[in-house]
């Protein structure tokens, strides 16, 4: 069952680096600055040098090899945690975790930054920019700790039932 994981998570990183090369080699959004595609959703180029939404900049090679490390070692945790794991909710959020993560590694180690670029936002209210590996590990992370969160326990024994 966890390779079922393991292939989300190579679907999941496949799609983000079609996305990413579509971006930077087809479109080339970072020479256009950004494309309006709907009244609320527009293309825009960030490379992004920090962690989730620009947090923590990694400015210097040092803070850049060191972040990538750090992912990188979260990444392998993940892939050892989903080796065992046997819920499948569990499973698809470890992969797609797995796979976003991954996603931004190749990213860091290739250019120095991560590619950035779905931007969505309201009247003058603007959400961070953000690419399709940040919005699978997201989506699982709110799925471990929604299942975390929901997770009944049985009162004879003590232990944590699937919910």
């Amino acid at each position: 069952m966890p390779s079922r994981g393991y292939a989300l998570a190579a679907i999941v990183l496949i799609l983000d680096q079609i996305s990413k090369y579509w971006v930077l080699n087809i479109i080339r959004l970072p020479e256009i600055g950004g494309i309006d595609v709907l009244p609320f959703f527009r293309l825009t180029f960030v490379g992004n040098i920090g962690v989730s939404m620009g947090l923590l900049a990694a400015d210097t090679d040092l803070a850049r090899w060191l972040l990538t490390a750090v992912t990188a070692g979260i990444a392998l945790a993940v892939a050892m945690w989903l080796r065992r794991e046997k819920n499948p909710v569990d499973i698809a959020a470890l992969g797609l975790v797995l796979g976003g993560a991954i996603g931004n590694i190749i990213d860091r180690v290739r250019f120095g930054y991560v590619v950035d670029f779905l931007h969505f936002f309201w009247e003058q209210h603007s959400f961070y920019v953000f690419n399709l590996a940040d919005a699978a590990i997201t989506l699982g992370v709110i799925l471990l700790l929604a299942r975390a969160v929901f997770a009944s326990t049985d009162t004879k024994d003590g232990k944590a039932r699937d919910a």
